[in-house]
């Protein structure tokens, strides 16, 4: 009974817990971080690699067609949900650690996911060319958008890049995702016959930079410096984002006019956000003893969002 409970749990949930649980109990410390960091690093370059001979060009021109759909769901993604985490992270200063709270912040600003949105849209009956082109294109924009506008809302005074952090987010994201696109055309039927490899390799980086962040959480005392209470603030801040961009996405969508399967799409798409880029990301914008707290909300909004979706999208599903 366990096995089959297990086994119904989404695989990118167990990674996460995973490499949370290992981070908690065996931290890369010392010249051990520096080496897990130096494979989260190749780890991520490979990842945005691969997601830029992922996403067809054709795709990409087809989606541009969709501006009103598109053009909501950024300013939606973007600027009302890095917004509600702006509220949120200042409701919380007061009783959370500073780069806990934060963390709100950062949340807000992260893209959508891509596999998630568009498995929870194609469950729940929506329109899932719409989803995928939508996810991938905000995630793209991410690339360029977060690093600004979580500085921005922050009043700059937390992300210090420096020529140096700049580099690096060239080096790491930019520069992987735009030798991608270059070979997309070449790479498209590679990618195509190893799906599966192309998959685990998305989870593997993902889990290796959450298992770096949290290390350095962990040796900066997180499960000490978050007591019962702060952890109750932190789940109920969760919650109310969670309330907020499902419920958000889903009453913009209808403000819209857009169509049942439609408005399917951009209720994941608006409402989910990214470990998958928000994990690397906060690698590169701070030092790992910071990057895992301000991680922790986004782990918890993930692995929250994930739960509430499956349920959700069947729901929905009923009503066609």
């Amino acid at each position: 009974m366990l096995r089959a409970l297990f086994s119904r749990i989404d695989l990118m949930v167990r990674l996460l817990v995973l490499a949370i649980l290992l981070a908690s109990v065996l931290p890369a410390t010392g010249e051990a971080r520096g080496v897990a960091q130096m494979v989260s690093n190749a780890a991520v370059f490979i990842l945005f690699l691969l997601n830029g001979m992922r996403l067809s060009r054709a795709e990409v021109l087809r989606g541009i067609g969709h501006w009103r759909f598109l053009l909501a769901l950024a300013l939606w993604s973007f600027c009302a949900m890095a917004l509600g985490g702006m509220v949120l992270s200042h409701a919380a200063a007061g009783h959370l650690p500073a780069l806990v709270a934060l963390g709100f912040l950062y949340l807000g600003s992260l893209p959508s996911t891509v596999q998630s949105a568009t498995a929870y849209t194609s469950l729940a009956g929506g329109s899932v060319a719409n989803s995928v082109v939508a996810a991938a294109l905000l995630n793209i924009l991410g690339v360029f958008v977060t690093v600004p506008l979580f500085s921005l809302l922050g009043g700059g005074n937390e992300v210090q890049l420096g020529g140096a952090g700049l580099l690096k987010i060239v080096t790491i994201l930019i520069l992987p995702f735009t030798i991608g696109q270059l070979l997309q055309t070449r790479m498209a039927g590679w990618i195509g016959r190893h799906g599966s490899l192309v998959g685990w390799m998305d989870r593997i980086s993902i889990a290796t930079a959450v298992y770096v962040a949290f290390s350095g959480a962990v040796e900066e005392g997180i499960w000490t410096r978050l007591d019962p209470l702060s952890w109750a603030v932190l789940l109920s801040g969760i919650v109310a984002f969670l309330a907020f961009g499902f419920g958000g996405a889903w009453l913009v969508g209808g403000w819209l006019g857009l169509s049942r399967p439609e408005r399917k799409s951009f209720l994941f798409a608006g409402a989910h956000k990214s470990t998958a880029m928000g994990a690397p990301l906060a690698m590169v914008l701070f030092a790992p003893h910071d990057a895992g707290l301000v991680l922790v909300p986004l782990l918890a909004y993930h692995l929250l969002q994930l739960v509430i979706s499956a349920p959700l999208a069947k729901r929905l599903a009923l009503k066609l």
